[in-house]
């Protein structure tokens, strides 16, 4: 008889409870406004500091204002019941669990939490101020927004007050995005508030002040992305940070779970003090089943995602806006296993309002003019104080330190400086630098888990794969590289191939990439409207077969995206210019550089010269000094439009090498063929009238619009000093242990090893200038810088010089290939085989010399290459002759 009261009071509770979004468990639950539910008999009120006890479960129903501070160690809800706002000053989390919506069942009502701070300088366990901090706590925050961003279906011209998106489900009236910029200038994002939404076409409050690209042009798709940061669950700092820039955080400490979905971050990031960012996950070792997705993270100062020593989580479809510092942030290199899976960065900043200071190579008619040289400025970027780190004055927007990590189909969309930054320690640093863990791990010779899909635009430099970080998380334009080996505690062990797949780098005002290692393949990459698409640098030397191979890529010099001209010189040009303080910067599509890199199948459009500016579709890093090779090739090209070669003519302007370009005077790539020459197994060579290559006789091609010629035969690599290439004969390359010594003793921060010290004093230990040297061959004369030339089999050439004494050498030929010197004035050899006549000389099959009454003629025979791969730093005929009789 007494049941039917009891079970209809159960059912009203059970009834309750699922209306609130709650479960019971081992704690009743109890309304936040009950005053009941409080050991005091009072419901908590301004000023007040709240504990929930680990015996209590509270749902919160009514908004709370002001509260001093709110430790958890039971666990609080967010009733989804109606919109709810609660506000204090930090949120401690200990062994408790604050919950807004599941996994199961997301928070479908607005829900806000406030950071304040009125009471300034707190310290909560180590975990500081204005925060929601967890220790050994468990966060569970799940909104209703999993859409976050799209793409223009149509260009967004200046002016237009709506935009045609291709997917504009879910977004709704008085929601705020953001257009990314599509364009040089990562500062044309705009922000905007959408008044209508029909179908696939949102209205918007103020007119747009750029045009927003919505194309794919010339194969490439320029679309510009579209944001939507506004999120029905809130975690934001007060107003009052945007004047501070100290910002709330949310930072998961060791013990703790955190599940973030479907949240927007605002005012969120405190300015220059270490381990306050958005969002924080703190050397929780395993991370597996944790994630941020589809969050909003806008308005920051301090970073967007920080995974600090933690593994396997996933940070998958968040959007970032106006963000300071490096953005999706990987901290010490120890970590490994994380996915950043179709995440969208807009607009990276150095600096919350000044300019960055950056450490790159940028071309000096556009170096910052407000330092003294570039030890000034290096002192100003790395220990100026305005940045959290030193790199963050070159700022990017991901930041990745260990290889062993998923990055897929996200999109850097303007950084002040890098898209993409795989800046790799050798071992992890920060909380981990000592210890036994740091010693034994090798983010450098790591294999790349997977990096597939990504794009960059918007940016100084799209994907950086160099100036990798050491221990004071300074770096040099130089480094030794992310070279992954079969066993990465051997340095001597295997290189392992790394595979680059499906990249897109557009509008990037320097480089769509720099890479800098070797066995690196980039697969369907499209690069277009750069200055540069793509740059690769050797990491080992020349000691591996390839540095970097490009593979069925598209890289367009200019597309239907004018941008927005904005300088004199871009509104008579018709289109923005990548470098406005140089208008008339020659871009190019690829550039080769050091040692041996490969171009397969890949197709160039829209590099033709005009009133601005010249350009090619291939070309050299201007203008090296370094480590070239005859070994670069390309096969199964295909030009539309566009020229194939062009190499510039001595500018300084152009240049970021500033050590006299001796090299870019030998550069040299082979038509494997004849897709870009027209002549099969041809070889590419500098032909510009003032540098031109002894190489280059009358059987050779010259393309005066390329500023180069085109020959065929054997052509290798001509030393006319001790040295071997650009590198000291003293130089030990016999290992890569001794090959690393050697690009280390380089850095500002070299180990100080026996080895490093070797190597750095037979690097610097030079002899004194010596006098020139000029090669003659058919009566004209060649100009010779650096002691270094290209040189074709068969040739015979005249050396004159005052020097009392002249090594001779070759390279990268083929075995048996020979050249004859004639050397007036030069009376004996050091080795070689002696001939009693010009007859014999001229049949001679190994390296021989012939003195005549006052002339030496030497002729030099290569023998098989040194290494299976043909390096200008493996001399395969050398001899040196002098004056007086030596040996001869």
């Amino acid at each position: 008889m007494h049941l039917q009261p009891c079970l209809l009071k159960s059912a009203l509770f059970l009834s309750i409870a699922t209306l609130l979004g709650v479960t019971s468990g081992a704690n009743a639950q109890s309304l936040w406004s009950e005053a009941s539910t409080w050991p005091s008999g009072q419901v908590p009120t301004a000023g007040d500091a709240v504990e929930i006890t680990r015996d209590m479960d509270v749902v919160l129903d009514v908004d709370a204002p002001g509260l001093r501070s709110l430790t958890i160690q039971g666990s609080l809800t967010f009733s989804d019941e109606r919109d709810i706002s609660l506000e204090s000053e930090w949120i401690y989390v200990p062994g408790g669990s604050l919950t807004i919506g599941t996994a199961d069942k997301p928070h479908s009502s607005k829900a806000t939490i406030t950071l304040t701070d009125n009471v300034t300088g707190e310290d909560i366990n180590t975990m500081g101020d204005r925060g929601i901090m967890l220790m050994r706590g468990t966060l569970n925050l799940h909104g209703t927004r999993d859409h976050t961003w799209s793409k223009l279906s149509a260009t967004a011209e200046r002016g237009a007050t709506s935009i045609q998106l291709l997917d504009a489900s879910g977004w709704q009236v008085g929601d705020e995005i953001v257009l990314a910029s599509t364009d040089f200038n990562p500062r044309q994002a705009e922000r905007r508030t959408i008044t209508e939404v029909n179908g696939n076409t949102v209205t918007i409050d103020q007119p747009l002040q750029h045009m927003h690209f919505g194309e794919i042009t010339f194969g490439v798709d320029e679309r510009g992305e579209v944001a939507n940061l506004t999120r029905n669950i809130v975690i934001q700092a007060s107003e009052d940070a945007e004047e501070t820039y100290f910002g709330g955080h949310i930072m998961a400490m060791a013990g703790s779970k955190a599940y973030v979905d479907g949240v927007e971050l605002n005012r969120m990031g405190q300015h220059l003090v270490l381990a306050r960012y958005p969002m924080h996950f703190h050397i929780l070792g395993e991370g597996q089943g944790m994630y941020v997705r589809n969050a909003s993270i806008h308005d920051t100062y301090n970073r967007c995602v920080t995974v600090h020593g933690t593994h396997n989580l996933r940070i998958e479809n968040n959007v970032t806006y106006n963000t300071v510092g490096h953005c999706f942030f990987m901290e010490d290199g120890i970590e490994t296993g994380n996915a950043f899976i179709r995440n969208l960065a807009i607009q990276t900043k150095c600096h919350p309002t000044l300019d960055c200071v950056p450490t790159n190579l940028a071309a000096n008619g556009e170096i910052d003019t407000r330092f003294e040289d570039f030890a000034a400025a290096r002192q100003a970027s790395f220990h100026g104080g305005n940045t959290l780190l030193p790199s963050d004055n070159t700022v990017a927007s991901f930041w990745i330190t260990n290889p062993d990590n998923s990055y897929i189909d996200n999109v850097a969309a303007g950084s002040d400086q890098v898209g993409f930054w795989l800046s790799i320690p050798q071992h992890p640093n920060g909380a981990f630098l000592g210890t036994e863990i740091s010693a034994n791990t090798w983010p450098r010779r790591t294999p790349l888990r997977a990096f597939s899909g990504n794009t960059a635009h918007s940016n100084f430099d799209g994907f950086l794969i160099d100036r990798h970080i050491d221990q004071d998380n300074t770096f040099g334009l130089a480094s030794i590289p992310l070279l992954p080996l079969t066993d990465p505690t051997d340095l001597e062990s295997e290189v392992m191939e790394t595979h680059f797949e499906n990249l897109t780098a557009y509008k990037n005002r320097n480089g769509g990439l720099w890479g800098r290692g070797d066995l690196y393949v980039y697969s369907n990459a499209k690069f277009a409207d750069n200055a540069i698409g793509m740059t690769q640098a050797a990491g080992d030397i020349g000691s591996l077969p390839f540095s970097s191979r490009l593979v069925d890529a598209l890289v367009v010099g200019e597309t239907d995206n004018i941008g927005n001209p904005a300088t004199p010189e871009e509104v008579a040009y018709g289109r923005s210019l990548p470098k406005p303080s140089i208008p008339d910067f020659p871009i190019r599509g690829y550039e080769y550089y050091d040692y041996r890199d490969d171009v397969v199948n890949t197709t160039f459009v829209n590099f033709e010269d005009n009133d601005q500016r010249k350009t090619g579709a291939l070309s050299f890093l201007l203008f090296t000094s370094a480590g070239l090779s005859t070994g670069s090739t390309i096969s199964g090209a295909e030009f539309v439009n566009a020229k194939p070669v062009y190499f510039p003519e001595y500018d300084s302007r152009f240049d970021n090498d500033n050590r006299g370009g001796n090299a870019y005077r030998t550069l040299s790539f082979r038509d494997l063929d004849g897709s870009v020459t027209g002549i099969p197994n041809s070889q590419v060579l500098l032909h510009d009238g003032e540098n031109d290559s002894v190489a280059t006789d009358d059987s050779c091609e010259i393309r005066p619009s390329w500023n180069a010629s085109v020959c065929t035969g054997d052509i290798g690599r001509l030393n006319l000093s001790d040295s071997r290439g650009e590198l000291p004969a003293a130089v030990d390359l016999e290992s890569r242990t001794a090959r690393f010594a050697l690009l280390s003793s380089l850095g500002p921060n070299a180990p100080d090893t026996p080895l490093v010290q070797a190597q750095r004093a037979a690097l610097f230990s030079r002899r004194p200038p010596q006098a020139p040297i000029a090669l003659v061959r058919g009566g004209k004369e060649f100009k010779i810088s650096g002691d270094q030339s290209t040189v074709r089999a068969g040739s015979e050439i005249q050396v004159q010089t005052e020097r009392p004494q002249v090594t001779l050498s070759l390279a990268e030929m083929d075995e048996g290939s020979w050249v004859m010197f004639e050397l007036p004035g030069f009376t004996g050899a050091a080795s070689g085989t002696r001939q009693d006549s010009m007859e014999a000389l001229r049949q001679a099959n190994e390296t021989s010399y012939f003195r005549g009454e006052d002339t030496l003629w030497v002729k030099l025979v290569a023998d098989a290459p040194v290494m299976e791969v043909i390096r200008p730093t493996d001399l395969q005929a050398s001899i040196t002759v002098s004056r007086e009789g030596l040996g001869g």
